[in-house]
């Protein structure tokens, strides 16, 4: 494939009336670089019309690379997606609801060329709800930070810049993409961040809400499992374990405050039974949830398979039709 200087990889799902205005902002702060250049926009499963703006867009502009999932995988696959469709030598990311800004490309660029590997964005003046989605934000990067060992202020900040050697060798499934600067600690990847702009959403809807800090809290267990504990079983299966053993810890120590202050009888309160049962269930549900865990791993990697599948690819205005891993060129 032809290499080019800078991909420009962006998860779409149903942002129909944003695709137009961020692909002429894009075209506009590219055109400036003086750098060869591709727009890879991933329709990852749209309900909307994204789909057929993007072909327009790729029929008008061959900088623009469309690719189509058969239904929506998540934004997560949808990166993994545009990283392994990217040519380009440095890959930035961003979202599809213009809530980033396209203005700060250079400025990723610039840090960039100091020697680092990753530039991770940081959202400092945020336009978001505070109590739904700024401040489980704030919980959650404060926490991650400290688990992982790599600081950053904005894990859920989607603008970042890849160098593509970097970004093409990390693994990651479900819905680990905010990860990937803890990820590529395990890579030796150089990372750091710099203050970005954020606007507010003007179309189309938020497609997270506050449920999804608890799926961040089961993801980061995978993630400490994943830099230091891999050959340890040490994950979380889900929601479930987690509840099981908080429940079983929390009546347990009622009891043994219970015996120790009070000095009650505790050995005939079914309340003993249910409490180390909740407990243990917990610790087996976690253990699973690590066996689960490396067996998906295993499955992908070991046969070369990708939790997601391509419908086609626009590229050079040019359709390429993926069938079975067989690539078919058609003119549209």
């Amino acid at each position: 494939m032809k290499k080019v200087d800078l991909s420009v990889v962006i998860p779409i799902y149903n942002e129909e009336e944003n695709l137009p205005i961020l692909y002429e902002r894009l075209k506009k702060v590219l055109e400036g670089l003086d750098k060869s250049y591709e727009i890879i926009f991933v329709n990852d499963g749209s309900t909307d019309k994204s789909w057929e703006i993007i072909k327009e867009l790729s029929q008008k502009d061959p900088h623009v690379v469309g690719v189509n999932f058969r239904k929506n995988f998540g934004q997560t696959a949808a990166m993994s997606a545009g990283f392994e469709t990217a040519r380009g030598e440095i890959i930035i990311t961003m979202d599809g609801d213009l809530q980033n800004d396209p203005e700060d490309i250079p400025k990723l660029l610039q840090v960039l060329d100091q020697g680092y590997d990753i530039v991770s964005g940081w959202r400092k003046d945020r336009k978001d709800a505070f109590i739904s989605r700024t401040l489980p934000s704030k919980i959650a990067n404060w926490l991650i930070s400290r688990v992982t060992g790599v600081y950053l202020h904005d894990y859920g900040c989607s603008l970042k810049a890849y160098r593509a050697e970097v970004a093409k060798n990390l693994d990651f499934y479900g819905e680990m993409h905010r990860f990937l600067p803890a990820l590529s600690k395990a890579i030796g990847a150089k990372v750091t961040e710099i203050p970005v702009k954020h606007h507010p959403r003007i179309y189309g809807k938020s497609k997270y809400g506050i449920s999804r800090t608890f799926k961040v809290l089961l993801d980061l267990i995978l993630v400490k499992f994943l830099l230091d504990y891999r050959t340890k079983p040490l994950r979380v299966l889900g929601g479930s374990g987690a509840v099981l053993l908080f429940l079983g810890a929390l009546t347990l120590s009622y009891l043994v405050v219970v015996k120790i202050v009070g000095g009650q009888d505790i050995g005939n309160r079914p309340l003993l039974i249910f409490g180390t049962l909740f407990f243990l269930s917990g610790i087996q549900l976690i253990s699973t949830g690590i066996v689960a865990e490396l067996i998906t791993r295993t499955y992908y990697e070991s046969q070369g398979k990708r939790p997601y599948i391509i419908r086609e690819i626009i590229r050079d205005n040019k359709l390429e039709i993926v069938n079975r891993g067989v690539v078919e060129e058609k003119s549209h």
